[in-house]
């Protein structure tokens, strides 16, 4: 993983400072909230319902186990002993006090991590696919690039103060684990007809009140040109996005109302005005970045397939985890482990220090020292031996990590909602624990299949419930709360907008609703096809019928 050089410690040492002083004038009353408030912004520090809270940067998911333990130290210091893992890949603490958040952020600056421009009007914390440098499915290592794209846009003097957040993924798999289409930009690793690798560039995806798709803006880009196409981008967008509406301010809206081919126009003349300047990416700056994520020593390991199938047989607990938690890698006898951050009725993605402080233990023993955030609010032990992989299991079941959940309805993707939120509508964290105790019974969440159930707490979309096959919406209704479902959104590389099925349901229904979907499925659906396959076969209108049955009846 990168490792901070003279220039990166100087720049966070002296922000730290900067911050310190504006909290001090702040708590003495020389500067305002409003002068405030972007000063905070800037430096990830949120007010919301109950307290502030402060999200932390974890560039490309890539955690040390060093960083792991330093954030269990602060979570116990600074917070309530535990931290909650983002769709970002960022780590968010919910109660720290305003006037300790510079030592919080002094201390995380030892360990070579921050907090700058996870919020406010700038590019959030750039994410990519957590299997990254393991995994068989890549073109390259994604990380590499992310990085590359890091450096630049930190704190970067003309896009710190942009129309809207701006939020950039990468991926460089033929699976999709970023949601890469639903980011302001979108960068696929490609090859061209000559077989050289570049980029495909995606602009105007994004979630919120107008969830749109991302567009192609250039399908081919070649490595060097990085830096300054999305110069380019940039500049037309901090000229031309709106700054008089906050919900019309994001890319997206650019492009829906220029069009892509004017957007594309556009950008491409702005770049051809740079794109042989200074922005250029050489090539040993790429092997430089290269370097830090090089593949580690591996041991020559003979699989022993037989040793594992005995465990498999002796504990179908361990069976059922290796089955949908445990993914190859590109490595021979090496496995991918996902933690599972949700176990039954526990609020989705969050972490206990000790907890933490075992994980980063964990770590260290079987997996080089390192591990990685995911999108889906989980974590990755990225290269763990195929004859550790039992004995791990037992370790991290004693954690209550081990839960054989990923890509199940159990696995499910949610937002603090109102619980914590000052912009929430409703409640998503009680929900998402009803639903998951209704399906708790393992056995039935694998008959059920791949099922991606995602829910947010407002239109803001911080659960991305747009792109679940089940997705699910808090509205208030006069006061109350209610529940909008969509469904057949996805994520991945077929990504789709969900479609509203229909009324919202109040809190005491939803689950109801949410088991009467999956019955229609199961009822409807043809061998081997998971929930997406038949909804997108059949439609919606069997599922419509089986909630608003007094609906049809009227009807007919």
């Amino acid at each position: 993983m990168y490792r901070y050089d003279q220039f990166d410690q100087r720049v966070v040492d002296e922000r730290v400072e900067q911050f310190r002083d504006q909290v001090e004038r702040r708590m003495r009353g020389e500067i305002t909230e409003a002068e405030f408030k972007p000063l905070r912004l800037m430096n990830g520090l949120y007010l919301q319902l109950h307290a502030y809270m402060l999200r932390i940067g974890i560039p490309y998911g890539m955690l040390s186990s060093k960083q792991l333990r330093k954030l269990a130290h602060i979570s116990r210091k600074y917070d309530r002993g535990y931290g909650h893992f983002t769709t970002r890949q960022c780590l968010q603490l919910n109660w720290p006090k305003l006037e300790e958040t510079p030592d919080l952020l002094a201390e995380l600056a030892e360990v070579e991590m921050h907090a700058i421009q996870t919020s406010g009007n700038s590019i959030r914390n750039v994410t990519a696919d957590q299997y990254g440098g393991v995994t068989a499915d890549e073109i390259e290592d994604s990380r590499i690039y992310a990085e590359i794209i890091r450096q630049w846009s930190t704190l970067h003097p003309e896009f710190s103060f942009l129309p809207r957040k701006f939020k950039i993924a990468v991926t460089a798999s033929t699976i999709d684990r970023t949601a890469v289409k639903f980011h302001d930009i979108g960068i696929i690793l490609a090859k061209n007809e000559d077989g050289e690798t570049g980029f495909e560039i995606l602009v105007g995806g994004g979630m919120g009140r107008t969830p749109m798709i991302g567009q192609t803006i250039r399908k081919f880009l070649p490595k060097q040109h990085l830096l300054s196409y999305m110069e380019a981008i940039f500049r037309i967008y901090n000229l031309m996005g709106r700054r008089d509406n906050i919900y019309k301010a994001r890319i997206k809206i650019l492009v829906y109302e220029l069009g892509i081919d004017e957007l594309q126009k556009l950008v491409e003349d702005e770049w051809n005005e740079i794109k042989d300047g200074p922005l250029g990416l050489p090539a040993a700056e790429i092997a430089r970045i290269e370097e830090y994520f090089k593949p580690p020593a591996y041991e020559v390991i003979e699989p022993d397939a037989q040793t594992l199938a005995v465990h498999k047989f002796e504990s179908p607990d361990f069976a059922h985890w290796s089955k949908v938690n445990v993914v190859a890698h590109k490595q021979p006898g090496y496995a991918i482990v996902n933690l599972s951050l949700k176990p039954t009725g526990r609020p989705t993605g969050d972490v206990t220090a000790d907890q933490m402080d075992a994980i980063a233990d964990l770590a260290d023993q079987y997996s080089l020292g390192e591990l990685r955030t995911t999108h889906d609010q989980n974590l990755v032990f990225a290269d763990v031996k195929e004859g550790d992989l039992f004995e791990l299991w037992r370790d991290l079941d004693g954690l209550d990590l081990a839960t054989p959940n990923l890509k199940l309805i159990g696995d499910v993707i949610c937002c603090p909602g109102l619980d914590y939120c000052a912009l929430a509508n409703a409640r998503s964290i009680p929900v998402s624990q009803r639903i998951t105790r209704r399906f708790a019974d393992l056995k039935r969440q694998f008959d059920i299949g791949e099922l991606r159930l995602k829910i947010s707490g407002c239109i803001n979309a911080c659960g991305h419930h747009h792109a679940g096959n089940i997705g699910i919406l808090g509205v208030d209704r006069k006061g109350e709360e209610y529940y909008q479902i969509t469904l057949g959104g996805s994520g991945d590389e077929n990504a789709a907008i969900g479609d509203v099925v229909g009324p919202a349901f109040s809190s005491e229904d939803v689950v109801d609703a949410v088991e009467a979907i999956v019955e229609t499925y199961i009822e409807k659906r043809k061998p081997g096809e998971i929930f997406l396959e038949t909804y997108r076969r059949i439609g919606q209108e069997p599922f419509k019928t089986r909630l608003y049955p007094e609906k049809t009846d009227a009807a007919a």
